[in-house]
């Protein structure tokens, strides 16, 4: 006669060992999306020369290279790998932060000086597509927001460059107020960029904590360190960016979490700030209203939020306005420019598709297994609320939970804000620097994934090999 253990069926492990398997399938087709778009694309860049990069789907050229970061590079990678882990599951919370912004800053900072400070840090936001070339030209800042729309189109007088075309003028009048204030030149622009731009890092992680809990935003923090995208965040003015839209974001969990009008006050000048900064950040409405459903108790037991929230919203819009800018007004003329240059001859129908390709290398093989356990997670809840409640224990991706369920939410909105950009046509090429602010969003997905250090190796790896074998742009 059988046991009754003898006849049960080995389900959970089978399932358990399936899960593994498929990160691999989902970071494999990464791989492939990858090849395919680089093989398409050197092909229509050879007979086409339509995609106005070197080395698509990247804006780059090839270039085996070593420089003065490679050993620190290196060493943060191991100490990242080894280490990361154990740390941010032990550091006290508010330890924790400042060690996620210091260890992210020294990543950022010593990729980039794989290619030479000069080339790597000092030079880069002073070439003629840059704001530092137009710093002399903000000498009566009244006047220059009046006459900014002006100067926007390629054929209208002493057009702007195309990053001071294609941003509101608080982008540049950043670089402007740096320069007033003594830290004049590229270097001082690019280490302002590298450090506020590592704190997207921590903004993250305190959005994480606030709505899907602390296990998960502890178990993000070493996959936020050593993400790829710290390649382009190395003196990218969009890291600046996506530093203030992740922190207007960050600010928003906290109002509803705490009740506090003063996060929220916080929060709405954030978004106005993130709004004249980028037009394509509006997008980050999506993240916004993900953090509002997530933490609509919030609103329903304090509504007198949304007063200081919307007051703070309204500050930055209405100073530029009653300076003389026109936002609207500005867009338009943006999208007539981005179709006079490279990016009305740049083929959509490639790009469409390109565009998740460099998405993939900026955020890494990680997280491309991460966002299937997301996707598995939002799979489940949705059945399970359709079916009800199932009796005994169900396997399922680590920390199949409600925390994991709100994290997969705020995961979700983020690809969305992606996959909108995306289709719009106005982010056709280069996504690897402009999507930063979307692409730090979906990092945490990897706080789903088992065995944390293999995928934190592969992880630094990309960024390495991808940092030492091209020269890339912007």
């Amino acid at each position: 006669m059988r046991t009754p253990a003898s006849t049960a069926p080995p389900t959970a492990p089978a399932r358990t060992s399936r899960g593994p398997r498929r990160d691999l399938y989902a970071a494999g087709t990464a791989v492939l999306l990858v090849g395919a778009a680089v093989a398409v694309g050197r092909h229509l860049q050879g007979t086409r020369r339509t995609l106005f990069v070197d080395w698509p789907p990247l804006l780059a050229s090839w270039g085996p290279h070593a420089g003065p970061g490679t050993p620190a590079a290196l060493l943060v990678a191991i100490a990242t790998v080894a280490y990361g882990p154990p740390l941010a599951a032990r550091l006290p919370w508010r330890a924790l932060l400042p060690v996620v912004w210091g260890t992210a800053t020294a990543w950022i900072l010593s990729l980039a000086l794989v290619d030479g400070w000069q080339h790597g840090v000092a030079r880069r936001l002073t070439t003629r597509h840059e704001y530092l070339q137009v710093v002399e030209r903000f000498h009566d800042v009244p006047a220059a927001l009046r006459g900014f729309t002006g100067h926007i189109l390629l054929d209208s007088p002493d057009n702007w460059p195309a990053h001071v075309a294609g941003h509101p003028p608080a982008a540049t009048l950043t670089f402007v107020l740096l320069d007033r204030v003594g830290l004049r030149g590229g270097g001082w622009a690019g280490l302002w960029c590298v450090t506020v731009g590592a704190t997207a890092c921590v903004a993250v992680l305190v959005t994480v904590r606030a709505l899907a809990g602390e296990e998960r935003a502890r178990r993000a923090a070493p996959f936020l360190v050593a993400a790829p995208a710290a390649v382009w965040m190395g003196t990218s003015a969009d890291a600046y960016f996506a530093a203030v839209a992740a922190w207007a974001v960050a600010c928003l969990a906290l109002a509803l979490t705490t009740r506090s009008p003063v996060w929220a006050g916080a929060s709405g000048l954030l978004f106005g700030l993130t709004c004249y900064l980028s037009y394509g950040l509006t997008l980050v409405a999506l993240i916004a209203g993900a953090v509002l459903v997530l933490g609509r108790d919030g609103v329903r037991q304090r509504p007198a939020l949304l007063v200081p929230l919307t007051a703070g919203l309204a500050v930055v819009p209405v100073a530029f306005t009653f300076a003389g800018f026109d936002w609207w007004e500005a867009y338009r003329l943006l999208v007539t420019r981005y179709h006079q240059g490279a990016g009305g001859v740049r083929p959509y129908g490639y790009w469409v598709w390109a565009n998740l390709a460099c998405a993939a290398l900026i955020t890494g093989p990680a997280t491309a297994a991460g966002l299937r356990r997301a996707g598995a997670v939002l799979v489940r809840a949705r059945t399970g609320a359709r079916t009800g409640p199932r009796t005994g224990p169900r396997p399922g991706p680590p920390g199949a939970s409600r925390g994991a369920l709100r994290l997969a939410c705020l995961v979700a909105a983020a690809l969305a804000a992606l996959l909108v950009a995306d289709l719009s046509g106005m982010s056709k090429a280069e996504t690897e620097r402009i999507w930063l602010p979307f692409a730090l969003w979906l990092l945490p997905a990897c706080a789903l994934l088992p065995r944390p250090r293999a995928w934190l190796a592969a992880q630094a790896a990309l960024a390495l090999t991808l940092n030492h074998l091209l020269w890339t742009g912007w």
